[in-house]
């Protein structure tokens, strides 16, 4: 059985309280419920990790390169500015979904930017909380056709 984590980074805590227009009204644990609820679906093993600190997002994705078969990452505001983030990525050498809630190139210019996304196989953003599901769909795709 495949094995996956997503990690979320900063503010992703307080979906459902903060910019609606952006994130949407539902909060995190509903967000933690249908992500586990299809990944139970699909026979994925799942583990869901949020931090708002640089350093843990780090540790979380080296720790992740022994236990899990890939990845799916939503790295906040980090995306557009954590280098760290980046190079730990880079040498977990297993499938990786970048993920964003909202559509970081119909908001302001400095997040058009996302320095994580030459790293990752692919990205998702623009389709909210949904897109937590399309990219568990992915995944299980990517790893029931070993496309690692």
């Amino acid at each position: 059985m495949s094995k996956i984590i997503i990690i979320n980074g900063p503010n992703l805590n307080l979906l459902g309280q903060r910019e609606q227009s952006q994130y949407g009204s539902k909060d995190y644990n509903y967000l933690l419920e249908i992500c586990k609820k299809r990944a139970e679906e699909l026979g994925l093993k799942i583990e869901i990790k949020q931090s708002n600190v640089e350093g843990e997002i780090v540790n979380i994705i080296q720790q992740s390169k022994e236990e899990f078969d890939g990845i799916i990452i939503n790295a906040g505001g980090y995306s557009h500015t954590s280098v760290a983030i980046r190079d730990a990525l880079d040498i977990f050498k297993k499938p990786i979904i970048e993920l964003h809630i909202s559509n970081i190139y119909k908001r302001e210019e400095f997040r058009h930017k996302s320095i994580i996304s030459g790293v990752v196989t692919g990205i998702i953003c623009g389709l909210g909380i949904n897109g937590y599901i399309l990219a568990i769909n992915s995944m299980h795709e990517m790893l029931k056709n070993e496309n690692r």
